[in-house]
């Protein structure tokens, strides 16, 4: 193998013969590819003439062009085409992780090595990596395949054993889990074994000009099933709507519409469809009469759109409301990986992805990373504005009490965007949780002294309020020791206490398990008084 990138592709007129025994076939040569980069600002078309030093040639109007195979990817019959590839870590997966993250975590984990990552973008999907050591000039220290297709493909690739991690936007299912299991696998929901490396929220956005901030869910599935065909009907100007989706076998589509419909889907063909998260953007930019979803990076120009539940309770697409979970249409990035075939150049890659060094890269390939964010709770905040005129709405007595309390509490104490949840059924932390412990413990080291962080309690509003109340209480009590047991007094100079408000302040709608569970957390409070 070729300590090189992978092998420098050195191509012929019909295959390439590389000193590893790397094949990549090129039947059609001249055949028209399009050469696009992540972010979207290349996206060019021509005849593939050849791929040489790390370049794609491709012939156009404007003659024949060189594009850098670090920059793009190739899409098209005539793209070089790994056939066999020796390296020492496979990963499969999530085409949203695949193309939108892995490339820039890859460069970021060769810098925590003092290495460079040189990376060939080839074949629609594929993108293979090489690190070498001493900042690029010294010897080969590790080497990566990326295969980004679907979310599917992570767990048959797993099962398989043709990847050591695969990378999916949504949770393994029971019936994926049971299968690796039964194959030697190890337990697939372990915190060994599934890693959560970001949170993604999906983004409604309209034209710039648009007055519309903010739509319903009942708005949103009449827009996306054709029910609702003029921006009038949702206090927008008298103009047509046009619907902009995606294609109906990509994860966003489906993480979409099965939010507004479950299996119900509507039996509507929209007005255009995108290939992807950045056309989709880019149509919704240049029509002024244009709605579509798009990944949270993938805004840029266009005007996101705060969507509001069946419960009345809005909630924007901002990076705070992403890292708390609560915002509507949020969902986890997750890496996985086999109990039984792990090795050191797979492990220190994961060790690195879930780690804070990771964030800065999460953060500038345009995913949420899972660092910690700070925002106070008084006039300003909507919670704390929403919560002030709901006040009225209570009797005087026990819940008018509470009520006043917490808005007194906000009053002094900023919000920390760690929130812990817990298992179905269970006083254990979920999977987030068990990273948020060790990150909050870390990020409330540098604490001055003095510094006062309150463990905040609520639930769902099955039972009394005076009982849900107390279990509150009793939740952000039990948060309290295991975070103060995990810090092994790293934390002496904090004061720290507990306390509840039961089912008040609902941050989603208790009407469905899920919203249920969204409102069964407890929060991190720190008196605004202190900086970290």
């Amino acid at each position: 193998m070729n300590t090189r990138l992978l092998n420098k592709l050195k191509t012929s007129a019909t295959c390439v013969a590389l000193a590893s025994g790397l094949m990549v076939s090129t039947a059609a040569i001249a055949d028209q590819v399009t050469l696009k980069s992540a972010d979207g600002t290349v996206n060019l078309v021509g005849d593939f003439v050849e791929f040489k030093d790390d370049n794609y040639v491709i012939r156009t109007a404007l003659g024949d062009l060189r594009i850098s195979a670090s920059r793009v990817r190739c899409e098209g019959a005539a793209c070089p085409q790994l056939d066999d590839v020796e390296v020492d870590v496979a990963i499969a997966g999530s085409d949203t992780i695949g193309l939108g993250m892995m490339p820039l975590l890859m460069s970021g984990f060769a810098a925590t090595l003092d290495a460079d990552a040189e990376l060939i973008n080839t074949a629609a999907g594929q993108t293979v990596a090489t690190l070498i050591g001493d900042g690029g000039f010294g010897d080969e220290i590790g080497s990566y395949l990326v295969s980004a297709t679907s979310d599917d493909d992570a767990f048959s690739a797993l099962l398989g054993g043709s990847a050591k991690v695969g990378m999916s936007s949504r949770r393994i299912t029971k019936d994926e889990a049971r299968a690796l299991r039964a194959e030697g696998a190890g337990n697939m929901v372990s915190p060994n074994q599934e890693h959560i490396v970001a949170i993604d929220s999906m983004v409604v956005i309209t034209h710039p000009s648009n007055d519309v901030s903010e739509l319903t869910i009942e708005q949103l599935r009449g827009i996306f099933s054709g029910n609702i065909s003029n921006w009038q009907q949702v206090g927008g100007p008298n103009r047509p709507i046009n619907v902009i989706a995606q294609n109906d076998n990509s994860s966003g589509y489906n993480f979409f519409m099965n939010y507004l419909y479950a299996e119900e889907r509507p039996n509507f063909v929209p007005q255009g469809i995108a290939s992807d998260d950045q056309t989709a953007s880019n149509v919704v930019y240049l029509d002024r009469n244009a709605i579509g979803y798009v990944g949270y990076a993938f805004q840029r120009g266009a005007k996101p759109v705060t969507v509001v539940n069946e419960c009345g309770i809005a909630s924007k697409p901002d990076a705070f409301s992403a890292k708390t979970e609560e915002y509507a249409l949020n969902r986890r990035m997750y890496l996985y990986n086999r109990a039984d075939n792990l090795d050191d150049a797979a492990q220190s890659f994961l060790d690195f992805v879930v780690s804070p060094a990771a964030d800065g890269v999460i953060g500038k390939s345009g995913f949420i990373d899972l660092g910690i964010l700070r925002r106070g709770q008084d006039e300003n905040d909507d919670r704390y504005v929403a919560l002030t005129n709901a006040a009225a709405a209570y009797d005087a007595g026990f819940e008018s009490g509470v009520v006043r309390e917490m808005i007194e509490e906000m009053a002094d104490n900023d919000r920390l965007s760690t929130t812990f949840r817990f298992r179905t059924g269970s006083a254990k932390l979920d999977e987030r949780g068990r990273l948020d412990l060790k990150r909050l413990i870390d990020y409330l080291e540098t604490a001055p002294q003095g510094t006062k962080v309150t463990f905040v309690g609520f639930t769902d509003s099955v039972g009394t309020f005076e009982a849900n109340r107390r279990l509150s209480l009793g939740r952000a009590g039990s948060v309290l020791e295991e975070v103060r047991q995990a810090a092994a007094g790293r934390l002496n100079q904090i004061e720290m206490r507990a306390s509840g408000f039961g089912e008040v302040a609902p941050s989603a709608c208790n009407a469905s398990d899920r919203g249920k569970a969204i409102n069964r957390r407890v929060e991190v409070w720190i008196s605004n008084d202190s900086a970290t």
